[in-house]
């Protein structure tokens, strides 16, 4: 009798179970019904391979990795900021641009203009570069409606693009991202609207499968996320935090005090910060592509957080303003060559610890009882998918089970 739906032979594995890649070399993989049945040597398979599957198929000697998982996005927007990229490259800074009605406020216009199939219409490419390069599992944000109708919009085409692509997608509410024009001068009113009516109203559709906010000097005081995410708690809901990536607000720890999925970019973040994420659990997320955009020189406190076993994923942060990077294994070198991570760090940081930053634990290794979510490359050791900048590396990707 078959057991498998299908079984991959001739393969080494990076398993990302232990250390060192946690690589098992002459092995085979078997799944059924979108979850790995056997993940080990071929010679420990524990009968004929035409025995076991109904589809066998030799890769060659390729290697597999878990699907990578890409944890902070911000892919579902409409238009671009080429012009602003290139003011920053005249020298205005970040925040200069974001003061004179720019940045996150400018693609909140394209954004609540566009209808919902025509932000699809945007979207999609980005997401389908993403999963070419080998990502099954896409966290996105919300953030560029900042009222409740284009805030739910944006969550619906997350949710379109993951049933698109054949991915997981998870939708996470960042309404706390600027305020919008309706609401200049009233910082205090807009969390408010965030409170009061737009979490409340989200959590009931369950369009949100987290929350977020923007914890800055040209964002939301602590006072006002600490706000937020009361709010979020009161309703079940986890949170995330993009923290001290402009100065030191203790985002970090604030995070930590809620129990957060994550913080994210975390350059300022002091050591009281790093001591209370490895006490909470809080995954520290890198971002460094929107580092490389933004010229930062400021780096993140990578050997603090080792040295407190803060697991440290690695994400793309595609976005229009700060981060237009359609790869992430773009981002993965851009973490090796700017912070100093190892290509072993690096596919962790896209695998096993970004599947913690978004509070999932059936995905991120190769392992019985785990998704079948895995990336089938055509390359001579792991390292390279962080060595090689660009180029088609993934010869197949499959996204719980379907191996395309």
């Amino acid at each position: 009798m078959l057991h498998w739906d299908h079984l991959l032979l001739d393969c080494h594995l990076a398993t990302m179970r232990g250390g060192t890649y946690g690589v098992v070399e002459n092995a085979a993989l078997g799944w059924k019904d979108g979850w790995i049945t056997f993940a080990g040597p071929q010679a420990a398979l524990p009968d004929k391979a035409e025995r076991l599957a109904v589809s066998v198929e030799s890769v060659r000697n390729a290697w597999v990795t878990p699907g990578l998982i890409d944890c902070h996005t911000h892919l579902v927007f409409a238009g671009n900021r080429a012009g602003e990229f290139e003011l920053r490259l005249k020298g205005a800074s970040y925040e200069e641009i974001a003061r004179r009605g720019g940045g996150i406020v400018s693609t909140v216009t394209k954004t609540r203009a566009a209808s919902e199939d025509e932000l699809l219409a945007q979207s999609l490419p980005r997401a389908r570069a993403l999963r070419a390069d080998g990502v099954t599992t896409l966290e996105i944000k919300s953030g560029y409606g900042l009222d409740l109708d284009t805030e739910t919009k944006m969550l619906r085409v997350a949710r379109r693009i993951g049933d698109e692509l054949g991915i997981s997608v998870r939708r996470t509410f960042l309404g706390a991202h600027a305020v919008p024009p309706e609401f200049a001068g009233r910082q205090s009113d807009y969390v408010d609207e965030v409170c009061v009516r737009m979490l409340p109203a989200l959590a009931h559709d369950r369009l949100a499968h987290a929350v977020d906010a923007f914890c800055e000097t040209i964002a939301f005081t602590p006072t006002e996320t600490r706000r937020v995410f009361e709010t979020a708690r009161a309703l079940g809901l986890p949170v995330k935090l993009h923290a001290d990536q402009l100065s030191d607000l203790d985002g970090a720890a604030l995070a930590a005090e809620f129990g957060a999925l994550s913080a994210d970019h975390l350059e300022y973040t002091n050591e009281a910060g790093v001591r209370a994420m490895a006490a909470a659990g809080t995954v520290a997320v890198m971002l460094p592509a929107a580092f490389y955009c933004l010229r930062e020189t400021k780096l993140p406190p990578l050997d603090a957080l080792r040295e407190s076993g803060v697991p440290i994923a690695v994400a793309s942060d595609v976005n229009p303003g700060t981060s237009p990077v359609l790869s992430l294994r773009h981002a993965m070198n851009m973490a090796c060559t700017l912070f100093r991570m190892t290509p072993e760090e690096a596919l962790r940081g896209t695998t096993v610890n970004a599947a913690r930053a978004l509070g999932l634990d059936d995905r991120g290794v190769l392992d019985v009882g785990k998704r079948a979510d895995f990336v089938i490359w055509d390359i001579d050791h792991p390292a390279e998918l962080s060595y090689w900048i660009g180029g088609n590396l993934a010869r197949q990707v499959c996204a719980n089970g379907g191996l395309k």
